[in-house]
């Protein structure tokens, strides 16, 4: 049974979620993101938010652009600033106040479905195996394609995590809202250019971004990074900002290990 109050709250998270498009319109990603801040802080995933800028639709129906300020590859994370102000920001909670069971209750754009809402149940939170050692959420709750980026939160309205993917079984993960907070912080880190995905050797590189220290290495989709968990590349990255990294890598199902030096720039500061 739902709690009394269900409908404020949930129309008060609609109105706190944003659309995030990536690209033309007319071939382009969409996601979710959350108001953070009354005075145009958007987050969203860094994996919806691939590009310098996008546009963000509110719920009133307003189209605004988006300007990437902060990036955080390894933790799924972008903050986008918006040229506007007076906002409606949902309150947050620690995820680590949470029990399990406790309603959970997801908003975003699933299958271009706008302000689209389900609700589940909190399965857990902490790492997931396969997924290194960072903490996520984990809720018994549907999610598609479109609601990534978009707020996860508690029967009160209050955003305990940023949605950004689902596992097998169905679990869907949420980026915790401490996590955010120190993101918030402390800003860009340090990024290859790169995404990847865990596999059973190591790491699967998956995209490689134009005019990236990875791309100007000569690293390729496909290559494969062995040796190491994403936890590792994380803390390798960070350690060798403004120098040079070595990484060994496999491709084209060669056995031979190869081994490739990428410059590692220093994290792009927010511009004041």
């Amino acid at each position: 049974m739902l709690p009394e109050g269900f409908g404020e709250v949930a129309e008060k998270l609609r109105r706190s979620t944003v659309q995030v498009l990536s690209g033309h319109r007319s071939s382009s990603g969409s996601g979710s993101g959350i108001i953070w801040d009354a005075n145009g802080t958007v987050i969203t995933n860094a994996h919806v938010a691939r590009e310098a800028h996008v546009q963000v639709e509110l719920w009133d129906g307003r189209s605004l652009s988006g300007e990437v300020v902060a990036r955080d590859a390894y933790a799924d994370l972008v903050k986008l600033r918006l040229r506007t102000s007076n906002l409606p920001v949902p309150p947050w909670r620690e995820s680590t106040s949470l029990r399990t069971g406790e309603l959970a209750i997801a908003v975003g754009n699933p299958l271009g479905f706008v302000g689209a809402m389900t609700t589940g149940v909190v399965h857990g939170t902490g790492p997931i195996r396969g997924l290194g050692r960072r903490p996520w959420v984990h809720a018994a709750i549907r999610l598609a394609p479109g609601n990534s980026g978009g707020p996860l939160a508690d029967a009160s309205g209050r955003v305990i995590g940023v949605n950004t993917m689902v596992v097998a079984g169905g679990l869907a993960l949420a980026i915790p809202s401490e996590r955010v907070v120190r993101f918030l912080e402390r800003g860009s880190r340090p990024s290859l250019g790169i995404a990847i995905r865990p596999v059973k050797e190591g790491l699967l590189v998956l995209q490689v971004n134009p005019n990236s220290a990875a791309e100007q290495a000569s690293l390729m989709i496909g290559d494969l990074l062995v040796g190491l968990t994403s936890d590792d590349l994380s803390e390798a990255i960070e350690n060798a900002a403004g120098s040079v990294l070595k990484l060994q890598f496999r491709r084209g199902g060669r056995r031979i290990r190869r081994e490739v030096s990428v410059v590692v720039p220093w994290p792009r500061r927010e511009a004041a």
